[in-house]
């Protein structure tokens, strides 16, 4: 069984930072690509950055310039560095990876999610 455990959210003036991290425990062979989405009050889940298993990264535009998504393959750990945060940035945020088991299964996993809240 795999999971993936968030932290790093809560609450922060506009303007301000956070990093997000995001690590994978259990029975793994390798992780691909990692991401993380967020889904704000009454809105749909969006994608906000992806970085493949060899650093590959792609953004949202809402998310191009002010964030940085990272990975260490050695951790088992994505990253996302959250920088001039809006109050707009507030939502949940949750970590997904494409992990193969031993078993050579593919699996996608999910995060439970960290709450992010930006506001003064």
């Amino acid at each position: 069984q795999v999971q993936l455990v968030e932290s790093g959210g809560g609450l922060v003036q506009p303007g301000g930072s956070l990093r997000l991290s995001c690590a994978a425990s259990g029975s793994i062979f390798s992780i691909n690509a990692m991401g993380w989405h967020r889904q704000a009050p009454g809105k749909q889940r969006e994608l906000v950055a992806v970085i493949a298993s060899g650093g590959s990264t792609v953004y949202a535009d809402s998310a191009k310039g002010r964030f940085t998504i990272s990975r260490d393959n050695a951790k088992n750990t994505v990253y996302l560095q959250m920088n001039s945060l809006k109050p707009e940035d507030t939502a949940v945020y949750s970590c997904n990876a494409g992990v193969v088991v031993p078993s050579l299964r593919y699996l996608e996993v999910w995060g439970q999610g960290t709450l992010v809240t930006v506001s003064s």
